[in-house]
């Protein structure tokens, strides 16, 4: 991810003095676009302008050099990319390869563990059983990502994107519930902490739903599925990531070239390049069938707490508790708009006590939101269905998009009373007031 840190501070000294972007770069003898990217954090300015900066805003150039070099650390993002058998995962390492080290990436690839112990001669009909052979396959696994993270910690770099060739939780979809309870025990772990430990996760569908013709087994000699086996293992790796917070579904309703560019796109707007823009739309349902929802493979049930904080009338600073059954992880989302649809959004993830000390900075004007989400997962678009305590009639359903203008298909269990997109009475802030 871009670092924001500085671009944080940045933000705060512009704001306080009451001027626009434009004014700052006036005032300094720079473009615009320079002070926008150093906010978004895609640059830093040199250490001529950061003495116009300091004498500008009145603090000392040590200070202001200081918040500049203390983020140097690598921004590290670690993703999954997943999908069915012949889904394209090989092809895609390549096209995520030339992308993103031309964006200034450096780009690091964890193998997939599965492949590697198979052709090793390690396999469920080696092992002992299944359950031994998951459990040799997700220790190695998350090893492999520790050593990876700690290589990346120590590069002399800004950027790094860390790409896992499926991730631990891919695993699931290949055990029964019992295997999947002494897998968790044997790694000392939840599912959430297995899930919620990746960045974001992007599926590519396999070629046997849409793409029959194309399906092969001969690239890769672990592989083992007929077509049918391998449309209803892509449906079971669907279900198992669905809960994630950023989870993409890349179908195959183009062919596989622009399938390829989706992928790089959607990666690419998750990674906030060139900007870090969120595209939602949210509409206001009639209130859902909840035991068809909990009945439904590709849904998944999350429990948020979102507190606001003390902000600038510009922005909106929340942080938020998100699991389920007494596991959770914790967030803070900072926003601020640019359109309608469109918002630059930056989260981080906080560690418990990180959270637990932030609260002591709720905006007491304001109630403390506590909801059940139902994350699903249908045409391979990913809804996130809010269900507030305080409604017994209707709920929230957001998705979020690459593309502004895509078009939104409801299953039709899901009844739409009206698009409120734009309407700020039902968006979460406004719920909160007292």
């Amino acid at each position: 991810m871009n670092d924001y840190g500085f671009g944080n501070y940045i933000y705060n000294l512009r704001s306080r003095a009451g001027l626009s972007q434009s004014e700052l770069a006036a005032e300094i003898g720079v473009t615009n676009k320079a002070v926008s990217k150093w906010e978004v954090g895609r640059a830093k300015p040199g250490v001529e302008t950061i003495r116009k900066l300091a004498a500008l805003f009145q603090i000392s150039v040590d200070e202001l050099l200081k918040k500049r070099e203390e983020e140097k650390m690598a921004e590290i993002t670690k993703i999954v990319i997943t999908g069915g058998p012949c889904g394209g995962k090989s092809t895609a390492m390549s096209w995520v390869q030339n992308a993103f080290t031309q964006m200034g990436y450096t780009v690091l690839f964890v193998t997939e563990t599965a492949t590697e112990l198979i052709t090793g001669g390690v396999a469920p009909w080696t092992c002992s059983t299944n359950g031994e052979f998951q459990n040799c396959l997700l220790r190695l696994q998350l090893d492999k990502e520790k050593v990876f993270e700690h290589a990346a910690e120590t590069m002399d770099t800004e950027k790094v994107l860390i790409v896992c060739d499926r991730g631990a939780l891919d695993n699931k979809a290949y055990m029964d519930g019992i295997e999947f309870a002494r897998a968790l025990e044997y790694l000392g772990t939840n599912e959430v902490e297995l899930r919620d430990n990746y960045d974001a996760v992007f599926h590519l569908v396999t070629a046997a739903k849409g793409a029959e013709e194309f399906y092969t087994t001969a690239n890769n000699s672990a592989r083992t599925e007929t077509v049918e086996e391998a449309a209803a293992l892509d449906d079971k790796l669907i279900s198992v990531w669905t809960g994630h917070p950023h989870l993409r579904v890349i179908d195959n309703s183009t062919g596989f070239e622009d399938k390829m560019r989706r992928l790089i796109a959607e990666i690419s707007s998750f990674l906030g390049e060139p900007e870090p823009f969120e595209i939602e739309r949210k509409f206001l349902i009639e209130y859902p069938d909840i035991k068809w929802l909990e009945s439904v493979p590709n849904c998944q049930r999350i429990e948020i707490i979102q507190t606001y904080l003390k902000s600038d009338k510009d922005e909106e600073v929340r942080v938020r508790q998100r699991g389920c059954d007494g596991h959770y992880i914790y967030f803070q989302t900072t926003k601020r708009k640019v359109s309608d649809v469109k918002r630059v959004e930056i989260e981080n993830r906080l560690s418990e006590s990180e959270y637990i000390r932030l609260l002591m900075n709720a905006d007491t004007t304001r109630r403390q939101i506590r909801k059940d989400r139902y994350c699903l997962t249908y045409d391979n678009q990913y809804f996130e269905i809010d269900v507030y305590p305080f409604w017994n009639d209707k709920a929230i359903a957001e998705i979020e998009l690459s593309d502004e203008n895509a078009e939104i298909r409801f299953p039709k269990q899901i009844k739409v009373i009206k698009e409120v997109t734009d309407d700020e009475s039902y968006k979460n802030a406004s719920l909160a007031r007292i």
